[in-house]
């Protein structure tokens, strides 16, 4: 039996629903990086970078290239780079909504 598409969105976002792993695919935004690089701008130990990096590519988020000892990763599809870009609209407007709800609490509180 096929998995249903709704339980497969639901891993894709689960499978996002990690500081590092977002963090990692930011980096990745402006082109493939060795891990080296990407330790330099993660604050996390190499173990656990390469945890990360092999849940995305196992999803199919980014690819991985070994060049010698050196392994790049690269966003596997333009696709990611605009989910990231929709997700930071979204929270741009969320977050825009909830300054707005608050300064309205202000004014209210201030009025009565």
């Amino acid at each position: 039996m096929a998995v249903p598409l709704h339980q497969v969105k639901a891993e894709l976002f689960r499978t996002l629903g990690h500081p590092v792993r977002i963090r990692a695919l930011e980096l990745l935004l402006e082109g493939p990086r060795p891990v080296r690089d990407l330790l330099r701008e993660i604050d996390v130990e190499a173990s656990n970078l390469s945890q990360q990096l092999a849940v995305l590519r196992r999803a199919g988020l980014v690819t991985s290239a070994r060049d010698g000892a050196a392994v790049t990763y690269a966003l596997s599809t333009p696709d990611v780079a605009e989910l990231l870009a929709a997700a930071r609209r979204i929270l741009g407007t969320v977050l825009s909504d909830r300054d707005g709800l608050l300064e309205q609490l202000r004014a209210d509180g201030l009025e009565r």
